[in-house]
């Protein structure tokens, strides 16, 4: 019995000593299975690398118009640069569109213009107004931030020794002073009266036309001041009336241009009336509501297509009506133009880094929809062009490009 007792217990522990040796060679077992799983993983494909594009307007507030088309144009450029694939430094990117609105106002626009530079944006483009641009022009080129400008025109803006600060459009000498001698050699004016809207761009572009008026050999005959956010112009335009002025000049924007047209008609105003790029948009027509009769109206954008660039530009305005349903007002293509040829200088530099592409911007020569572009040494664009309009049956005719 008790030899067959330590058999049966010796049996026991070996049976017990294998099923332990089992458990313990169970995980070993199961790793090979699990190998393969890690091995046939698929690499995560590379992120693209965000270049961050700043665009300042005036998206709310009266001339918001004006401010949601510059935006349209910087975003139809961005969404064509996307859809390209592009790559810097062997990496695809991608580009990201940051808009602030800046109402107009100067103050609003230098904390949209810090509020970009603490976003390390890689540049900017913008903004819409002298008013905005010349102050916010500071803390970009502090901060060593590209910006183009499509639209501001006061010769301030790149005369301050920035070397961060460009434009793709003729300025106010240019401007002002074409008009002033268009007004007196073509208008025949004999009896000029000037108006501004005391902002940097109407004050400016102003001072710029009785320039090139006193320069023709003209006269001006009254020189008189409101406000970007006036309705009412009934008394300044009663004390013109009784100089019997041919020709009103008028620096400032559409917005209010057109109430003033108004208001011109019900005093039996019937001078022409003359304006920069500020009043020469699509939608005057619509703010002076009737007031104008055939060309009555002669302004000048600054910016001009010829030649094989008409056909660019035509096609620009085409492919807007069919991505926004609504009409360029003004300077959408020069901002899709804007956007354009920073990127080029990115690719050119092999970088978004503002200090290593800053000086391909600086001697950037590119084919845009608008035209040509370089900058000289100031960072205004070379040989800069205007177009004159005038409107019949409320809308925009070309008159002529002048350089």
């Amino acid at each position: 019995m008790k030899n067959h007792a330590l058999a049966l217990s010796l049996v026991s522990i070996a049976t017990l000593l294998a099923a332990c040796g089992k458990k313990e060679e169970a995980p070993a077992a199961a790793a090979p299975a699990a190998a393969p799983a890690v091995a046939s993983a698929p690499a995560a494909p590379a992120a693209p690398s965000v270049i961050k594009i700043g665009h300042v307007g005036p998206t709310s507030g009266q001339i918001a118009h004006l401010g949601k088309d510059n935006e349209n144009g910087a975003r139809m450029a961005i969404e064509e640069l996307n859809a390209k694939g592009l790559t810097i430094q062997g990496v695809k990117v991608k580009f990201e569109l940051l808009a602030e609105d800046d109402a107009g106002d100067p103050k609003q626009g230098t904390a949209a213009a810090q509020k970009l530079v603490d976003a390390k944006v890689h540049g900017v483009i913008g903004h819409l107004n002298s008013g905005t641009s010349i102050p916010a022009s500071k803390i970009y080129s502090d901060a060593g931030v590209p910006q183009i400008s499509p639209s501001a025109t006061n010769p301030k803006y790149t005369r301050q020794g920035y070397k961060t600060t460009f434009r793709v459009v003729a300025d106010d000498v240019h401007l002002g002073g074409t008009l002033g001698k268009y007004s007196v050699t073509e208008l025949k004016g004999k009896s000029i009266a000037v108006i501004d809207d005391r902002t940097a761009y109407g004050q400016g572009v102003a001072d710029e036309f009785e320039k090139g008026v006193a320069g023709a050999g003209g006269k001006v005959v009254g020189r008189e001041f409101t406000t970007d956010k006036a309705t009412d112009f009934t008394a300044i335009l009663t004390g013109l009336k009784a100089k019997k002025p041919d020709v009103i000049f008028f620096g400032g924007m559409d917005a209010v241009a057109g109430p003033m047209m108004r208001q011109m008609k019900q005093l039996g105003i019937k001078a022409k009336f003359v304006g920069g790029d500020g009043i020469c948009s699509s939608e005057l027509p619509k703010l002076a509501g009737g007031a104008m009769s055939d060309g009555q109206v002669v302004c000048a954008e600054a910016g001009g297509a010829e030649g094989e660039f008409k056909t660019t530009m035509t096609k620009f305005y085409a492919d807007y009506k069919a991505k926004f349903n609504d009409d360029v007002k003004v300077y959408a293509p020069y901002v899709y133009d804007s956007v354009n040829v920073m990127v080029a200088a990115m690719q050119k530099a092999d970088s978004a880094d503002p200090a290593k592409y800053l000086p391909e911007l600086a001697k950037i020569e590119y084919k845009g929809v608008t035209g040509a572009i370089a900058f000289d040494e100031k960072g205004d664009i070379k040989n800069g062009a205007l177009t004159l309009y005038t409107y019949k049956g409320g809308k925009r005719e070309q008159i002529a490009v002048v350089r």
